[in-house]
């Protein structure tokens, strides 16, 4: 027998970017307890709007399954005596397993006792299962209310909880649980009462709710869909902003609007920022790709007095693009380049000075990287763009709208007359932006950008400022992913530890120090880097081998795990035992001079026979990650080397011959260890 279950949570307002990892933490904590509880079901739903988040359980089993099991006790010779009679051992195992003595059972030496818990009504274990499920969540910030102590996203203001038609009786922060869920704050009628689970989506409906996110969402893009289709346009679509607006609204009705056409003379930023990311607007174009003076937005309500809600919308988008065209044009009035100097009055960050020293910095770095890469780009060029590359952020427009940093810094320097590849390395400098971002792709906006960021990075750690798991304050974890993505992707062969220690120098920071910040700063970017690989998909082994280097270099370490990849080398375990073994036995030696004089055995000659000939051949395969070919010829030494050390004493009396022995080792192993720690592939 089994019943449906309904939980439904009501708050105040919860913060729309809160709500999908919300929903997904409920569905996960109904698995779990149920899972833990030994309670059956058939499925689990978890849906939501801004103030409810609910839990459809269907087939949920009325009592607890029946859980049998076998439990070990002691050992025959401790459970009786030697006439076959139960010790103090034996009973007090039975009477901890609440039952009869005479019911163990011996197998294998020892005694067990056979045990089946009879569950309990699923009715009587629901009020602290719900509750465990509420207390659980976790968000990123919490509010405590009144005079409450119970930590939540926000307020909570009734609980419906429903197992078939019967209320789950539990309170949690003076909230009492019952069948009376809430209408719509506007169309609703107020309080409603919900019958079961089976009646929720239908009656919740009636009030002017729209529980189920994914309905919402198709709600809304038919509605937005059919105005564009209406007016000739094409939506300019964000996914994320479509989901902010699927958990703003409960019953969502889509409208569109206008601005005056005298706008569109504005840089499309300077008009879609603030359509976009302050008032949650969907811009559009027309057939050919311009933007048009039509908005799509969505209103939390039904189409009543449409119109009047559609002029409001209009009014407030028309002040905020009114400030945009002021401070366009006194933005104009000055140069960037003139607005240089300006960059001492702003202090970057206590500690490593101001924009006018950091601008400095990023003059030298990036002059630094382009002839540690070879980029061939002009250091006169690279100097305008470093003064350049912050100036945006004493404009007007900047100050207002700060998402536009670097996009209007583009549009400033294409008015000045500056170089195009210099207007387009100022925006492409904070590329990415966030997570699955597109990447810079000049050169000189990959030169800028990772300059940037390796700099607030090391200034950072030189400061102590080191992110910890909750805390990352300057996002130093996402611009630190930024450049490891951006080093891969360009194919570019850098030590980032060359880099640090550049701008441990360029901070004056004290050599004793230096060491220490460089550790750490080599500790964080690896990490990062195994998450990058972990995130494809790759074997821990490879990433540990490919990771296991004395330099930091994501592009080489990239390319090494994609040939280990290829070249299936884990599958070779002939290959991978005999090098290994020499790995054992040279550990961290590295003289590979060898004198053949000294041999004196024909194992010996072999070994360095196969050393000498597969050195012929493995630098080319090296060169171009052809790890397929370079474990074919490594396979040639297989043979000598497994005859060697099978046969050969390392550790001759006469040391000379012994130190011999191990640079041969040593030689064979350094052979392979291009690839990386092969040890870490077994």
């Amino acid at each position: 027998m089994s019943k449906d279950l309904l939980l439904e949570i009501g708050t105040e307002e919860i913060p729309a970017h809160y709500m999908p990892s919300i929903l997904s933490q409920i569905k996960d904590l109904a698995h779990k307890k149920l899972d833990e509880a030994n309670i059956s079901y058939e499925s689990i739903r978890s849906l939501g709007t801004p103030r409810r988040v609910a839990l459809l359980i269907a087939g949920v089993a009325e009592k607890q399954s029946d859980v049998s099991a076998k439990n070990k006790g002691p050992s025959v010779k401790i459970a009786y005596d030697s006439e076959g009679k139960p010790t103090k051992a034996a009973m007090g195992f039975a009477r901890g397993q609440k039952i009869a003595v005479e019911d163990l059972v011996v197998e294998d030496g020892y005694v067990y006792a056979n045990v089946t818990t009879i569950g309990k009504d699923t009715a009587s274990l629901l009020p602290d299962i719900l509750k465990d499920i509420i207390l659980s969540l976790s968000f990123p910030k919490s509010m405590i209310w009144g005079d409450q102590t119970v930590h939540f996203v926000r307020p909570l203001r009734w609980f419906v909880a429903l197992f078939g038609t019967d209320v789950v009786p539990f309170e949690i922060a003076k909230v009492k649980s019952g069948r009376i869920s809430r209408g719509h704050r506007f169309l609703g009628t107020g309080d409603f009462e919900i019958p079961s689970m089976k009646d929720y989506e239908a009656v919740t409906r009636e009030h002017f709710l729209i529980v189920d996110p994914e309905e919402r969402k198709q709600m809304i893009l038919q509605g937005m869909q059919k105005l564009a289709d209406e007016k000739g346009g094409t939506i300019i679509m964000d996914e994320d902003l479509l989901e902010e607006v699927v958990f703003l609204v409960e019953y969502p009705t889509a409208l569109c609007g206008e601005f005056d056409t005298e706008f569109l003379q504005l840089p499309e930023a300077a008009i879609i920022t603030p359509m976009k990311d302050h008032q949650r607007y969907f811009p559009m174009r027309d057939k050919d790709g311009k933007l048009m003076n039509l908005f799509l937005t969505v209103r939390n309500g039904d189409d009543y007095h449409l119109e009047t809600v559609q002029h409001g919308n209009e009014r407030v988008l028309r002040a905020r693009l009114d400030d945009a065209k002021f401070f366009f044009e006194e933005d104009k009035k000055k140069k960037l380049i003139d607005r240089v100097d300006d960059l001492q009055r702003i202090v970057f960050q206590d500690g490593l000075g101001t924009l006018k020293d950091k601008a400095q910095r990023l003059e030298q770095i990036t002059t630094f990287l382009n002839h540690k890469l070879d980029l061939g780009l002009d250091d006169g060029d690279l100097t305008r763009l470093s003064d350049l590359a912050k100036t945006d952020l004493l404009t007007q427009m900047v100050a207002e709208f700060t998402e536009l940093q670097g996009v209007m810094g583009r549009e400033y320097a294409m008015i000045d007359g500056e170089k195009q590849e210099i207007a387009d390395a100022i925006n492409e400098q904070y590329l990415p932006r966030f997570a699955g971002d597109e990447l810079p792709q000049t050169t000189m906006g990959k030169v800028l950008g990772i300059a940037d960021k390796f700099d607030t990075i090391t200034g950072s750690f030189s400061l102590g400022l080191i992110p910890t798991g909750s805390q990352d304050p300057f996002a130093l974890r996402r611009q630190t992913i930024g450049i490891l993505n951006i080093l891969m992707d360009a194919g570019w062969n850098l030590n980032c530890d060359e880099v640090f220690a550049f701008i441990l120098n360029l901070l004056h920071v004290e050599e004793d120090k230096q060491a220490e910040v460089m550790s750490q700063l080599n500790e964080y970017f690896t990490l990062r880097l195994k998450n990058i690989f972990q995130d494809k998909g790759m074997d821990y082994h490879i990433i540990d081998c490919v990771l296991a280097s004395d330099t930091l270099n994501a592009s080489e370490a990239a390319k090494r795990a994609d040939a280990l990849i290829r070249a299936d080398l884990m599958s070779q375990t002939e290959l991978l035992q005999a090098y290994t073994r020499v790995g054992n036995m040279v550990k961290d030696a590295d003289d590979t001079q060898v004198n053949p004089d000294l041999f004196e055995t024909e194992e010996e000659r072999a070994l360095y026979g196969a050393v000498v000939a597969m050195q012929a051949n493995l630098p080319q395969k090296y060169a171009v990650y052809d790890y397929a070919g370079a474990a074919e010829v490594l396979t040639e030494g297989i043979g000598a080397i497994n005859a060697f050390l099978d046969n050969v004493l390392v550790m001759h009396k006469d040391e000379a011959v012994k130190q011999n022995r191990l640079n041969l080792l040593t030689l064979t192993f350094s052979l392979i260890q291009p690839i990386g720690d092969i040890k870490k592939l077994s």
